[in-house]
This record gives structure tokens, C-alpha cells and sequence, in this order.
């Protein structure tokens, strides 16, 4: 571990006497829901956690420090401060300017695995975006998880990404991708997309036995699984479908290109949506950390 990273005295006592820990991004806190319902939502994830057993190892950049882990000021400082979006390239960046940032799922899941953490509950994985064979416009979530030994409970990808390339970008990476009681890969608001997973569990022992045998294996990849929302949770589909058509008309009319598109595409989402999408996002990212919590119970037994 990086003596660069600052680790809180829960998360690495539970580290140390391998107790269950999942780490949880701060990009959804301060850059993916409105205020003040994002300080509300990251106390309410820590919640879930600390009630399952689990300690939380939310992760954030402050004042040029990683940190995995926050006490209640660090968590009130990402949901109040105006913080730049922080992927893994950007970490020396903030450190030098000794500057903050909310940490994505790359630079999280980077950081959590350099402390020792194993499980890691997301709201979605960035991936690749409609039209990268020709833009290259890839998030660097896909490619940080090819080099990081960590599980990622994610409910899909986004629905506004390219679904196909980016499944399609895991196999080439050699990324495990397992669907959680599926076999259909989520659409991130709604249940399952079009395309199919290879692999299905039933339970977080299963996962955890994966997780066992890709460390004896000596692969140093992460391991996605994917986890859908109920369906009685999901988006209803029509109304899913022509959001996303009208999103991405308006996105043509006013001429948004690269890193801004995804930005501007949920922010149109969650308004022509009335907000609906935003309930389903919260939704969502509450069913990753349950199953998250689970995960990491059976991996500190059986890593044990």
C-alpha cells in the first residue's frame, strides 16, 4: 500500500483483522445527484453497509490526499464542494496542486485495491460511447479494471453508452464479467439489455470462490458483476426509449461532442425524465451496495 494514501483507522482495522469492506466512488456524490439529496444518498450507502457488518471505505481526493475512507466531514465536503472529476490520470494532478477531486469507478476502484479493498459497489461502469471506433472515446473505467484486482458491483452500463463495444472491449481485456441470477447483461435504469453473459452465479459465496481462483490463477484483472435492477424497480422501457431518443437529438442540436456528451445526456434525462431516472439511479446503487456487503462477508470468511 501506498504510504501517499491516506486510509482511515476503520477501514484499515477492518483490513487488518479481515473484517468485510466495500469502498464506494464519490463521483455519484458530487457530480450524479442534486443537492442536498447527494449528502443524504452517501449516508444512506455508509448506512446499508455499517448495517450489513460492512465497513464503508468511500474514496474521494482531499486538499491533494487520497483518501479511502472519509469520516462525516470528508463525506459533507464531497457533497457541498465544487470538485473536479478525478479518473486515475488525474491523481498525481491533484496531489501536486494539492487540489480535490471526487473520485470515478477507475480512479476508486485504483485507489481501493492499492489499500487492500476487494469489493467495490458502483451505480454503473463507464464504457465505451456510441461512436468510439471512430472517436476513441473509451472510459478509462475498462481499462483500469484490465490491471486491478477488484470486484465491481455495477448494474451495467449506462444506457446512453454502446452496450456491445464495451462488453466487447472486457472480453478483449480479459475482464470477468459475471451476471448476477442473469444471464442477460443490465441496461443500468432498466433490467437487461439485448445482450447475453456467458457466466451467471446465485450468490456472493459463489462470487467470492471466483474471486479465490482468479488470485490462485495469478491474474491481476478486476471482476465485474453484474447486478440488474428488480424489475419492478426498472424505468418503464417506453418511456426509457424515448427519453434517450430526445437526449441524444438534443445533444446533436446543440452540438455537444466528447467528454461534455455524457454529462449533458443524464442531465436531460433526469429532467425530461421529471426525475424518474434519478429514483431509479438511487435504486439501483442501494441494491449494488446490499449485494456488495455480501460479497465482501463471504470473501473475509473465506479469505480467512
Amino acid at each position: 500500500m501506498s504510504a501517499s494514501i491516506n486510509v482511515s483507522a476503520p477501514v484499515a482495522d477492518a483490513l487488518a483483522k479481515n473484517r468485510p469492506v466495500v469502498a464506494l466512488e464519490s463521483t455519484i456524490i458530487s457530480h450524479g445527484l442534486p443537492r442536498p439529496r447527494n449528502f443524504e444518498a452517501a449516508q444512506e450507502f455508509e448506512q446499508i453497509l455499517l448495517d450489513a457488518g460492512v465497513t464503508p471505505a468511500t474514496v474521494a481526493v482531499l486538499d491533494g490526499v487520497p483518501h479511502v475512507g472519509l469520516d462525516a466531514d470528508g463525506v459533507r465536503r464531497i457533497a457541498d464542494e465544487d470538485m473536479a472529476k478525478a479518473s486515475v490520470r488525474d491523481l498525481p494532478i491533484l496531489a501536486a496542486a494539492k487540489a480535490s477531486g471526487a473520485t470515478t469507478v477507475a480512479a476508486t476502484a485504483h485507489l481501493a485495491a492499492l489499500a487492500g479493498v476487494r469489493v467495490f459497489a458502483t451505480g454503473g461502469l463507464g464504457g465505451a460511447h456510441r461512436g468510439a471506433s471512430s472517436s476513441f472515446d473509451e472510459s478509462a473505467d475498462i481499462s483500469t479494471l484490465a490491471v486491478t484486482p477488484i470486484t465491481v458491483v455495477a448494474a451495467g452500463v449506462k444506457s446512453v453508452l454502446d452496450i456491445a463495444a464495451t462488453l466487447e472491449r472486457l472480453e478483449t481485456l480479459s475482464v470477468p464479467v459475471v451476471g448476477y441470477r442473469t444471464k442477460k447483461f443490465p441496461s443500468f435504469w432498466l433490467t437487461e439489455s439485448e445482450f447475453d453473459i456467458d457466466w451467471s452465479v446465485q450468490s456472493a459465496e459463489e462470487i467470492a470462490r471466483v474471486m479465490k481462483a482468479q488470485d490462485e490463477l495469478g491474474h491481476g484483472q478486476g471482476i465485474v458483476v453484474a447486478n440488474p435492477i428488480p424489475r419492478d424497480q426498472q424505468w418503464d422501457p417506453a418511456e426509457h426509449n424515448r427519453v434517450l431518443d430526445e437526449a441524444f437529438a438534443a445533444a446533436d442540436a446543440a452540438g455537444v461532442h466528447g467528454k461534455a456528451v455524457t454529462p449533458f445526456l443524464l442531465g436531460f434525462i433526469v429532467d425530461a425524465s421529471g426525475g424518474r431516472s434519478l429514483e431509479v439511479n438511487l435504486d439501483l446503487a442501494r441494491n449494488n451496495v446490499r449485494l456488495a456487503a455480501e460479497i465482501a462477508t463471504a470473501w473475509s470468511k473465506l479469505a480467512g
